[in-house]
This record gives structure tokens, sequence and C-alpha cells, in this order.
């Protein structure tokens, strides 16, 4: 058997269950992974069918273009049903995303705009408000408004509703999913719940998001809306895909905890998946207290943890951020395995002979250059060496002739992966200022002795 384009093996993705993330919580906690669909996320399922209705509608018509603002996986299914469908595809995005999604996009041919982030839905410099006019001003464009169009919706009650009430017999008890343009809660959520209306349906916001507030009062605060690290879920207006009638609660997760939870369910699930999973299982231990042995809950689980190489699984970043601590060796760690060691350098001033004699008396192969305290540059042996075969004369020139550019700085938190990275033929050690204001140099042979204590 085979199928007749790639197009038809979207959907029928399967339920794994989690063993060690959700080990504290009672029940049978499921994930849907929704990865295994072509394009790596859920958004396939409802990108083609807002296609194959806008087509029936004749608002799509052949050899169109469409447009759609889109952090990354709509787009990315829009992207490949145009591919076999023969459109354009014209693609606004937020600054925010990961650049590993808007690659993705341009990898399928499409055009993609970046827009700033931290500005209103309204303001004419939002993806929302491109999108939107470039909808007017290119020829036969349709925009597929993933946020407002109910084909949404309508394919996850189609598609994702029946497929998770089939694969658990009919004893899912809880929904559990990360609310974006909310088609797929609520779409999910009405079938089974036309099939059983006990189901209780948990939605999982964000902070810096509307949705919690709004579904407890009914107000809707523009004091919530703040900037926020987590993609995929949360919003700053209200989405009509988001039917908070199928929605008991919400439930924030903060950018930490999302992040950290990414990164744990490849670790000690084995499932490499996206933000929004990590966000959704971060969500549910929060408020899973009230589960029972005899229940079954369904986590959706939208993308691929490919599209956040850059973020969630880079540890660099999570330091950045201050979201992880000395797990692994940083300059600190290995500065404090080294204990205290004055830096040595040379004033750009001194002749290179005095320059070799300091080096050769402490026996160093390398040493920074400075001018009135400050670092500007480096002297290593093998440029002595090279500068004096040239021209011996030059012993008694200012060793700033033969400087070369500084080591590089980095900060107590940057991972020894990233110092090794930066350790090379060119630049043989990096620079660090320790919590005085102190420069310390850290060199290969710093690293090998770290690492040799572990």
């Amino acid at each position: 058997m085979w199928y007749n384009n790639i197009l038809e093996t979207i959907g029928n993705t399967p339920l794994v269950k989690l063993n060690n993330v959700t080990k504290h919580l009672k029940g049978t906690i499921l994930a849907k992974i929704e990865t295994t669909n072509p394009g790596n996320s859920i958004k396939d399922r409802m990108a083609l069918k807002m296609i194959e209705d806008a087509e029936e509608a004749g608002l799509l018509k052949p050899g169109g273009t469409i447009i759609e603002g889109t952090s990354g996986n709509t787009g990315m299914g829009l992207a490949m049903a145009a591919v076999v469908k023969g459109y354009r595809c014209i693609f606004t995005t937020t600054d925010k995303q990961s650049k590993e999604k808007i690659d993705a996009l341009r990898a399928f041919g499409a055009e993609v705009i970046v827009c700033p982030t931290n500005v209103d839905p309204e303001d004419p410099r939002s993806y929302y408000s491109v999108s939107s006019r470039l909808e007017k001003e290119v020829p036969n464009a349709w925009k597929a408004n993933q946020y407002d169009n109910l084909s949404n919706t309508k394919a996850h009650y189609e598609q994702t509703g029946p497929e998770i009430w089939e694969q658990t017999e009919g004893k899912i008890t809880h929904l559990v999913v990360g609310v974006g343009t909310g088609g797929t809660i609520s779409g999910t959520a009405k079938y089974l719940r036309e099939k059983n209306p006990n189901i209780k349906v948990w939605g999982i916001d964000t902070f810096g998001s509307v949705f919690k507030k709004y579904k407890e009062t009914g107000i809707f605060d523009k004091n919530e809306i703040y900037p926020y690290i987590t993609e995929g879920i949360g919003e700053d207006f209200l989405p009509q895909n988001v039917d908070f009638n199928q929605i008991d609660l919400f439930e924030k997760v903060t950018d930490k905890d999302a992040a950290l939870m990414t990164r744990d369910l490849a670790r000690k699930e084995g499932i490499f998946a996206g933000n929004s999973a990590g966000a959704a299982v971060a969500g549910l231990l929060q408020i899973g207290q009230e589960l029972t042995e005899d229940d079954v809950v369904v986590v959706i689980f939208h993308d691929h943890g490919s599209r956040y190489m850059g973020k969630m699984y880079n540890e660099d970043w999570l330091r950045e951020r201050g979201f992880l601590k000395d797990e692994k060796l940083t300059a600190k760690t290995i500065l404090k395995r080294r204990g205290h060691q004055e830096i040595v350098t040379a004033d750009v001033n001194q002749s290179v002979l005095e320059t070799f004699n300091i080096m050769k008396s402490l026996n160093i192969s390398q040493i920074p250059l400075t001018q009135q305290g400050m670092v500007i540059g480096k002297v290593t042996e093998s440029d002595i060496l090279s500068a004096l075969l040239e021209n011996p004369t030059l012993k008694s020139a200012a060793v700033e002739g033969i400087s070369t550019k500084p080591f590089p700085f980095v900060d107590l938190n940057t991972s020894i992966d990233k110092i090794s990275s930066l350790i090379n033929k060119d630049s043989q050690a990096v620079l660090v200022e320790d919590d005085f204001g102190k420069i310390n140099i850290i060199t290969q042979y710093d690293i090998i002795n770290a690492i040799s204590e572990v």
C-alpha cells in the first residue's frame, strides 16, 4: 500500500504512556504524539482543512496565494499543502519565534516576513496587521486566519477527537491542551463531550496571556498582557476558535517550568517534543493532584523538538535566562575548581623581549595585553617567534605591534561546551570577569583539569 501524496499521511498519530515525568500523579497519563504528522505538528490537520474548505467555498482559486500570520507550525502545514496543490505562500511571523521555525517555512519555498512581537495586534507593524494588509494587496490571495477560521476547530472535531476516543476505547476522563488559536482544544473537546459530557477539559495558559482571567471573570484585562518566552500557547486577544464553554479551567505555567519540562520530556521519556508539550505537562503536574487511579488523561503534544534547538534544548540559552544553574560545568565552576590564580598581563608598551621574558619565567605560552588596565589584545609564543624570525630587531619594539585580537570574553554562567567551542588555534583561552570584577583567564588546561575532577 502507498499514499498518493504526503497530505494523505496526516493524522492517526499514536498515544504513548508517560512513565517518569508524571510518576507522582495517579491515573494513566497518555501523550498524543502529533509530531508523527508529516509536518511534525498537529497544525497539519487544520491547515489542510482550512485549505479544503476555502477551495470548496471558492475563496482559494487555482494558482492563488495563501497568506497567514503564523509562528511556524501552521505555516508548515499550509506550505506543505501548497506545494502539493500548487499555491504560493506568504507568511508573517514574530521575532519571538525560533530561527528553526522560520528556516523550515522557507525550506518549503514560502516567503516569510518577520514582525515585532511587542506591539498590539491592531498596530500596523504586528504580524496580524501585516498579513491582513497583504491579503488586500496581493492578487488572488486568501488569508487562512487560523485564529478566527472555524475550519480550525472543525478539523479537530472531525479528526483528533474521534482518534482519541477510539484509541482510549472511550475511557478518557481528562483532556489537557495548551491553548493558542484554540482550535485543538475546542474541536477535540466538543467531539469527546458529545460522547461523554463528564470528560474534564483543562487548558494550559502562560503568564502574559489573557485566557485564564477571561475564563474566570469574563473580563479582558490588558494589564494581564506582557511579553513571554513560551511558544505556541497564550494570546493577547480572544480568537474565535477558543470556545470557553468547552474548557473547564485554565492553568498558567511559567516560562521556566515550561522550558525545563520540555527538556525533561526528552531526557526522561525519550520524547522530543516542543515547548507547548512541556507547558502542558508542567500544567498537569500543578493541577493533577485530584486525579484517581481510574482516570485516563490525554495530553496533546503539538510539535517537534527540532524547532526549539536554539532555545529550550540549548543549555546556554537556558542559563542566560536563569532557568538552569550549574548542572553542567560552567566558567564559574571551572574557576572554583582551579582555585584563585592571579592573571598575568603585559602592557602594550612593553617590548617584545620583555613580554617574552615574562612568559618564559612563568612558563606560559600566551598573555593578554592591556592598555591602561583594559584588555585590548593578546600575544602568544608563536606570534613572538614568527615576528623575530621575520625581523630580529623587533625584540626592542613595543609588543603592541605584533598583538592579535583579544581572547573572547564569556560570563560566569557560560557552559563548558561553549567555552570549548571558543578555544581554537587562533584563540587558546577565554577571559571571564568574576563576581568581584576581576578578570580571569581560562585555558584548555583548566578545562581538562575541571573535567578530570568530575
